[in-house]
């Protein structure tokens, strides 16, 4: 049934084509037909390579519109900052404690904040953090002393975004449900932050190809003129 519907989903799209922006969402829109509100993901092929210290692309953006998905966020911190972090609306807050938790493999959360205190015992995590991208970093906002804003940012549709091996950055930047024009501006939003973070090392055309779909659906390519900013 599945395949039947991918099938249908597929039908009037050419592959070939690139597509403008708010066609393909449109098209996206119209063709998300499952039973719960798709995420709407986009991936950019970068022209890097990851391997080289000088070509990796990494950063965080807050999107306008939020993602429309609860996000449970966990907090390394201690006594005032841990409260401070729990009034901003953190899931889980802790420290040594939430370490043993994390070590004995119950990783329940989505986004994870330390103040820089804290990094002692969160580098210890590496290895269990670093394979889901969820290790704290700086430059994401991730370790940081304002806890309370960095929560919010979670909760309210930051995401981080990091190239793989092979140069692709994707992310969901909506839901199905959400209004055509809004999944467009967090869609720009996201490629504009994509665009601010090309390294010093990337050479030639930076963003090489962009699509976007629906967790069930087909992937569109778009024309990347019409995605990112002049």
């Amino acid at each position: 049934m599945a395949g039947k519907r991918y099938k249908n989903a597929a039908e009037g799209i050419d592959r070939k084509h690139l597509y403008g922006l708010t066609e393909a969402i449109a098209m996206i829109k119209e063709r998300a037909g499952a039973k719960f509100d798709e995420t709407i993901e986009v991936s950019m092929n970068l022209g890097v390579d990851p391997r080289h210290a000088d070509q990796m692309v990494r950063g965080v953006v807050n999107l306008p519109n939020g993602t429309g998905r609860s996000v449970r966020v966990a907090v390394f911190a201690k006594d005032a900052k841990a409260e401070e972090a729990k009034a901003a609306g953190a899931d889980i807050v802790g420290a040594d404690d939430l370490m043993e938790i994390v070590q004995g493999g119950k990783i329940d959360f989505d986004r994870c904040i330390a103040t820089p205190d804290m990094m002692g015992i969160v580098g210890r995590l590496g290895k269990v953090l670093g394979p889901r991208n969820l290790m704290p970093n700086p430059r994401t906002g991730t370790v940081t002393m304002d806890v309370a804003a960095a929560v919010k940012a979670a909760k309210g549709g930051a995401v981080d975004f990091r190239a793989e091996k092979s140069g692709i950055v994707h992310a969901g930047v909506g839901k199905a449900s959400f209004d055509a024009a809004k999944i467009e501006e967090n869609i720009r939003s996201f490629a504009d932050a994509v665009q601010k973070a090309k390294p010093a090392g990337a050479k030639g055309t930076f963003v090489q190809r962009v699509a976007i779909s629906s967790t069930m659906g087909p992937g569109i390519k778009l024309d990347p003129s019409t995605v990112m900013a002049e």
